[in-house]
């Protein structure tokens, strides 16, 4: 079932798709949020501070810090605004969620949200694939269908000024090591689950793992998400694709938007100051 998060609808997709060099379709979304929109922009901060924290948990969490809720997230779970490689943490961030809250509304996949949740370091990115979604033809594991689909997405982000870089190209190169890599992060996907006590949703991942009787279609996605200042069409169709090792399962995705990195800083706030 496709997501009904509120803020998914500022994802409009452009009328024209883009070809890369080789001929492969990108589909291009402007994220235009509507800032007097102001439930949409609650729920999407209360979304967003999920993907960290639970507020479930979060006041078992700051006890013995001496902090509030806000300066809880703000100095111990959130990446930070300012210091060190939290500024690009954030951007990274930022974009993978987005990536995944897409996936969902406009493809109906289903994303489990366990990737943020453990972050050891605030300012680094977590390690492993940066979005995996699923589908499943006849609605769940138990009834598996060799139609069922895995889509492992790689997520690049240059949501500030300066020269246009080649993002999507980065990500289409290094979306080829989830070949290698998805293994590991179903394995990390399912013991969060697990450790969650999320029994039913372990065992949907787990239709996914190796040494199944029936296959699934593997996919595979490239993603960049730029700020309109420098997202730039000659670029993302400069892309080559031809190299990648699922080229016939490939998906392409941009998403761009008006001063990005304030929209990103702005919403980790109310994410901390709502919560």
């Amino acid at each position: 079932m496709a997501s009904t998060l509120p803020h998914t609808t500022w994802l409009k997709k452009a009328a024209k798709e883009l070809l890369t060099k080789d001929g492969k379709k990108v589909t291009v979304f402007e994220l235009m949020v509507d800032p007097s929109d102001e439930a949409a922009l609650t729920g999407w901060a209360k979304h967003f501070r999920e993907q960290y924290c639970l507020d479930s948990k979060l006041d078992k969490l700051r006890t013995g810090t001496g902090k509030s809720r806000a300066k809880y997230l703000l100095d111990l779970v959130f990446p930070d605004a300012k210091d060190d490689f939290g500024p690009a943490t954030r951007s990274g961030d930022f974009a993978e969620i987005l990536i995944a809250d897409l996936l969902e509304s406009h493809a109906g996949y289903w994303v489990p949200r366990t990737r943020y949740s453990d972050k050891m370091v605030r300012n680094e990115s977590p390690k492993g694939t940066d979005v995996i979604g699923f589908k499943f033809a006849n609605g769940g594991p138990s009834t598996p269908s060799r139609k069922d689909a895995l889509i492992a997405i790689e997520s690049k982000a240059q949501l500030s000024g300066g020269k246009s870089k080649d993002r999507l190209q980065d990500a289409v190169n290094d979306s080829m090591k989830d070949e290698f890599r998805i293994g590991e992060s179903l394995n990390a996907i399912k013991r969060r689950l697990i450790d969650q006590a999320k029994e039913e949703e372990a065992e949907r991942v787990e239709r996914f793992q190796e040494g199944l009787a029936v296959p699934y279609v593997r996919k595979a996605g490239a993603a960049a998400v730029f700020s309109s200042a420098v997202y730039n069409a000659s670029n993302i169709e400069r892309t080559d694709c031809s190299k990648h090792e699922n080229l016939s399962n490939l998906v392409l995705v941009v998403v761009h938007a008006k001063e990005f990195m304030t929209l990103v800083h702005s919403l980790y706030q109310r994410a901390a100051d709502e919560a």
